[in-house]
């Protein structure tokens, strides 16, 4: 029996909750599987699906988290459990037990300077772990630089689940948003400073020279939604670009397959990273080729010059001049296919396998 510990779990919505989920569920096919979560409201329906255990830890957040040890820790004693897998380091923080354990790191949650109180609290955790699980050599490297033993790292990254097909309803309702504007461009994301969505608007105010009929579809919410709205306002692209959320995952999943490139050159916003960009393999799955930051894990998820392009997400003329150059004869077409070609490698069938090799 192996247990999961983690603070972001279905039904909650969110790339993390998603990442622990589909883990929990394909581990739980080869290993007795229990999972210790932090409460959600509406979580029993949800739990009661699941082919495997799942405790909801609740109470304030403070005194959560001691709670959640000291239950692990004595469900431990009584248990024949093999390890633990945690979410975050955090969730092995204040954990007594001397049971195995592995850990993901996935990159803003470890960029701390070297030295300072919170990278010593991590570091105490990470070089006392089996195995560290990075989700890109990106996250691997900063694990290494700030003091995680190396040869404890190993990189595995997020899985995902194949498409299913498209809803015909959605496909239909894609098009009569969207009407004749093309090329389409598209962000699946929430909506901060990382993200960059501001550079991609600079952009297009001039792509719009040359692409008249161009579109942008930003799909999510967050702090900096109408910091991104003003911009598109100032630069006087409403008509260019269109804003989505609280829309089903059918319509969502739509948008992406009918759009042509999907871009998001996710920069360094104070300690905050992409560790990888699950969003970049969804969008593969649909032969939508992305463009990422050269900073963080996206080029684990892109192949430059293969099934994407990896720009500087600093720097303005990178950005226009990496879609520009996808959308002038097509490029996008040839890096679409190679997307699809190659995202077989991201499914959780295969993904799983290397969680099999270290739990062995």
């Amino acid at each position: 029996m192996y247990l999961i510990v983690t603070k972001s779990f279905p039904p909650e919505l969110g790339g993390m909750q998603s990442l622990m989920w589909g883990l929990a569920r394909e581990l739980s096919k080869n290993f007795m599987i229990k999972v210790f979560a932090d409460y959600i409201e509406n979580h029993k329906e949800f739990d009661e699906q699941a082919s495997f255990s799942i405790e909801r830890v609740g109470g304030p957040e403070l005194l959560r988290k001691y709670r959640k040890a000291y239950l692990i820790d004595e469900f431990v004693k009584n248990s024949k459990a093999n390890g633990i897998i945690a979410d975050h380091w955090k969730s092995l923080e204040h954990l007594k037990t001397n049971k195995k354990k592995y850990c993901l790191i996935h990159g803003k949650e470890i960029n701390h300077t070297k030295g300072s109180g919170i990278n010593k609290r991590l570091l105490k955790v990470l070089n006392n772990v089996e195995k560290v699980i990075a989700n890109s050599k990106y996250t691997k490297n900063l694990a290494i630089e700030i003091g995680v033993k190396e040869e404890n790292i190993i990189v595995i990254n997020p899985g995902i689940d194949p498409i299913k097909d498209l809803d015909k309803k959605s496909l239909d309702k894609v098009e009569s948003l969207l009407k004749v504007k093309t090329p389409r461009l598209i962000t699946v994301s929430r909506f901060d400073k990382r993200k960059n969505h501001e550079k991609v608007i600079m952009a297009l105010r001039n792509l719009k020279q040359i692409y008249p009929d161009i579109v942008y579809v930003c799909i999510g919410y967050g702090d900096e939604e109408e910091n991104i709205k003003s911009l598109v306002k100032e630069l006087n692209l409403e008509d260019q670009v269109m804003f989505f959320k609280d829309i089903s995952d059918d319509l969502k999943n739509a948008l992406v397959a009918k759009s042509n490139i999907f871009v998001m050159p996710s920069i360094v916003y104070k300690s905050s990273v992409e560790g990888f960009g699950i969003a970049y393999t969804e969008a593969a799955q649909y032969s939508i080729p992305s463009i990422g930051g050269e900073v963080g894990g996206a080029s684990d998820a892109i192949e430059h010059e293969k099934t994407g392009l990896i720009c500087d997400g600093t720097n303005l003329d990178s950005i226009y001049y990496s879609i520009n150059s996808m959308l002038e004869n097509k490029k996008y077409l040839e890096y679409g296919k190679g997307a699809k070609d190659k995202v077989s490698k991201f499914y959780w069938s295969n993904i799983i396998e290397e969680y099999k090799k270290i739990l062995s």
